[in-house]
């Protein structure tokens, strides 16, 4: 199969797809993984999990293990989460605290910078061992952006910021709107993980357009009444949708009393920002709470996503806290979005599909996202 160039030249009313293949052939799966993720930064936690001295959180990332740990120099450092000695994983707690990294198999020890420190019973060879860098912990490159952990597993990636403000740039026209949100002074009070058999394409696809908005979302067009008009704001720059005028709050019951997230602008107010951040998170913006969606592609017909939804710790402490009415109405979108993308993912091997679909003109936007993957993998070799 080779890549079809119409998709980056078509300038007609009606444009194509990707073909069916794309969301089927486990060799273009291979070749985003080896293209596109693994020389992209991928969000993968929050760095007020690891503020403190010793505090890590573990991952998998593009099929590796993964360890995230605060030094005793308080920077922040990611390592391959694997014993140099027989692999063995070191640390199999999502979270924890520790001021030594001790394989649980045969005792290697590790400091929190990745250093080899102890080898038990091996006098002959232990200074060999630990004067050599070679023995230490695999390094994987780490940024931080807004509070969020970024990796990236490219030998010399470019500054995160080049990735991900580049988009926020494009979103907005500016980088200050986004930034009064504050998403580093945020912590996450609900996460959902969902189990989508669907391709990780066709969920980026979902979001990017709001034609099906009116068919299958009726809690959030009720929320945002011009997300019914099929056009939606998430690619318009600098435009948001503003709430229905009996809403108090982005929320099931349209309820709600919190205060404006601190740092925002009386212009912030009754506003809903959502935005893709290429090649796989969705940032959602309201007034009072941040969500985030970040995707995780596990083959060609699954994917994870997992969806934090993130408030103001001041407001998380005040005994009468609870997101629930909040975390309801995106967890209804989710849940309708998700099943909308296996709706699609089971006929990707359909013949009426082998030359893929249609888009519409108020889907045009698309397919600046499939010329971007087309470009990422190159030509697809028969």
């Amino acid at each position: 199969m080779a890549m079809d160039q119409s998709i980056l030249n078509d300038k007609g009313k009606v444009r194509s797809t990707l073909k069916g293949e794309f969301y089927t052939s486990p060799e273009v799966f291979e070749l985003e993984k080896k293209n596109i993720f693994a020389k992209s930064w991928l969000f993968v936690g929050y760095e007020y999990e690891v503020a403190e001295p010793g505090q890590y959180i573990t991952t998998k990332v593009e099929g590796e293990n993964i360890l995230i740990v605060r030094g005793k120099d308080r920077v922040l450092r990611s390592f391959l989460n694997v014993c140099r000695h027989r692999g063995a994983t070191l640390c199999s707690d999502p979270s924890g605290k520790t001021g030594i990294i001790r394989c649980p198999y045969h005792s290697w020890s590790y400091g929190l910078d990745g250093s080899l420190l102890g080898v038990p019973k091996s006098s002959e060879c232990r200074e060999e061992l630990i004067n050599n860098d070679t023995y230490g912990l695999e390094e994987v490159n780490l940024q931080t952006w807004h509070g969020m952990i970024w990796l990236n597993f490219s030998e010399n990636p470019m500054p995160v910021e080049q990735q991900l403000d580049s988009q926020i740039f494009d979103r907005f026209g500016e980088l200050e709107t986004f930034g009064r949100y504050q998403i580093q002074n945020l912590r996450v009070a609900h996460r959902k993980e969902y189990d989508v058999k669907a391709n990780w394409k066709i969920i980026v696809e979902n979001f990017q357009e709001c034609y099906h908005c009116s068919a299958i979302h009726p809690e959030l067009t009720a929320a945002l009444p011009e997300f019914k008009t099929g056009i939606g704001t998430q690619n318009a720059v600098g435009i948001g949708a503003d709430f229905n005028e009996n809403l108090e709050a982005f929320s099931i019951t349209g309820k709600g009393n919190r205060p404006m997230l601190k740092g925002l602008l009386p212009e912030d107010d009754r506003i809903y920002y959502g935005m893709t951040i290429i090649p796989h998170v969705f940032i959602n913006l309201t007034p009072d709470h941040v969500i985030t969606h970040r995707i995780i592609p596990i083959s060609t017909n699954r994917s994870i996503v997992i969806c934090d939804w993130l408030f103001d710790p001041d407001e998380m402490a005040k005994p009468d806290f609870d997101p629930m009415d909040a975390v309801e109405l995106f967890h209804r979108v989710n849940e309708q979005d998700f099943e909308a993308c296996q709706w699609c993912q089971e006929n990707m091997g359909s013949k009426a599909y082998r030359d893929g679909g249609i888009l519409v003109p108020i889907e045009h936007h698309v397919s600046r996202f499939y010329n971007y993957v087309l470009e990422s993998i190159g030509t697809v070799v028969e």
